[in-house]
């Protein structure tokens, strides 16, 4: 087509996307939002499926989608374009042949960026984590959202088009975390208002035992075992930060690489879930948590094991 849509991706069905009725209920909730025009906005914590549930949402709605990260160092330039390099012309005459003409002239190359590409074209926006970036840097999106107009800058085609109408079938998913985590800007009242924002939280338990299935293979028993584990240190109260679903498929993997199933590992299924939770609830250096936590964990794996053991013996 042309260099431009090189940037773009093009949406594919996710192969171990799992759909049950609690995942089926927020992409229901979200695709009409966005069908009705409405930019949708997934706010939650880490290991929420922010992200996922907005490739899922782009894969629906077939259009080709933008992926745009969030970033502290992000400028306006960063979204819409800016100029990059010289682009260069030399003309030469040789009209009368005992004459040589020679003319050259170099002027800046204007390249557009990721935002003016899918406003231009009708592409899926998917904006992750938006939050990251500084709010004076997403102030172009307000005109975009509300007025479908986007306000190019003066350098952009010799400044001969001051604005950009947004096509009829651009959309815009974003994601971000809370506010609470480190490296996150305070959204704009004025952009937030001009969006449907949905608050994800940890997956229902039937989804998370679903997901990690799907990610590694186990067994479904292995995999709930696994999901009761992490469900019950979460619910623990002791941890620095709350073991997500992340933890449950980290854990499934580890067991799946080596072959391992958590009754005939020898010890060493304790030992991959006291790496893996110790590490992903606590701050890095804090030793004390990280031992705390070891100590819950290896009674959570004896209760569930030990559990188990009497299910499969009646």
């Amino acid at each position: 087509m042309i260099d431009e849509v090189t940037t773009v991706l093009v949406p594919t069905a996710l192969p171990d996307f799992v759909e049950t009725n609690y995942i089926k209920n927020i992409a229901s909730r979200a695709f009409s939002y966005l069908k009705a025009g409405f930019p949708v906005h997934f706010r939650g914590g880490s290991g929420t499926g922010k992200t996922t549930l907005a490739m899922h949402l782009a894969g629906k709605l077939n259009r080709p989608v933008v992926l745009i990260h969030g970033d502290e160092e992000f400028t306006t330039a960063n979204l819409v374009g800016g100029e990059y390099g010289y682009r260069s012309r030399v003309v030469v005459d040789r009209f009368i042949s005992r004459v040589f003409k020679r003319d050259e002239d170099m002027v800046k190359r204007w390249v557009d960026n990721r935002l003016t590409i899918a406003c231009k074209y009708g592409f899926t926006l998917i904006y992750d984590e938006f939050t990251r970036s500084r709010p004076e840097a997403n102030n172009i999106l307000l005109s975009i959202l509300e007025e479908k107009m986007m306000d190019l800058p003066v350098g952009r085609n010799n400044g001969n088009e001051p604005y950009l109408k947004v096509s009829p079938e651009f959309t815009a998913i974003f994601t971000s975390n809370p506010e609470e985590y480190a490296g996150v800007h305070r959204s704009q009242d004025a952009l937030r208002d001009r969006m449907i924002s949905m608050d994800l939280d940890h997956f229902d338990y039937e989804t998370e035992i679903c997901i990690t299935q799907a990610k590694s293979h186990l067994p479904k028993e292995e995999a709930e075992l696994i999901v009761n584990i992490v469900r019950d240190l979460r619910d623990s109260g002791k941890c620095e930060f709350s073991p997500t679903i992340r933890s449950c498929i980290m854990i499934a993997k580890a067991l799946t690489v080596q072959g391992l199933t958590p009754f005939t590992s020898n010890g060493e299924f304790l030992q991959i879930c006291q790496d893996i939770l110790a590490s992903k609830t606590s701050r890095i250096g804090s030793r004390t948590n990280q031992e705390k936590i070891k100590q819950i964990v290896e009674e959570l794996v004896d209760k569930y094991q030990l559990h188990e053991e009497c299910v499969l013996g009646n």
